[in-house]
């Protein structure tokens, strides 16, 4: 489109500007996708790690923690490193 009067080219700011208006929002919405991975440490990630340390603390071992089937011997071993982090403070 060729711009030949100031009206025509304050239009086609104004389009322009509605443009990148919409394609902000739509960055900002595949930004903020989630794309799986590991969660933060949310309520539920909260309450598993808080059932983790009373075992672990009452004396059970993480085998026998990881054989009542709720979390992975991976997660324990990632509870235990983030409880001793936490103990060492």
């Amino acid at each position: 489109m060729k711009v030949e009067t100031l009206e025509e080219a304050i239009e086609k700011i104004k389009e322009l500007e509605k443009e990148i208006t919409r394609l902000r929002t739509e960055n900002e919405k595949l930004r903020s996708r989630n794309y799986g991975g590991r969660k933060k440490h949310d309520s539920a990630w909260m309450n598993s790690y808080n059932d983790f340390v009373i075992k672990y603390e009452n004396g059970m071992t993480l085998t026998e923690i990881v054989n009542e089937g709720k979390i992975s011997r991976r997660t324990a071993y990632r509870y235990l490193s983030y409880y001793k982090k936490l103990m060492r403070k």
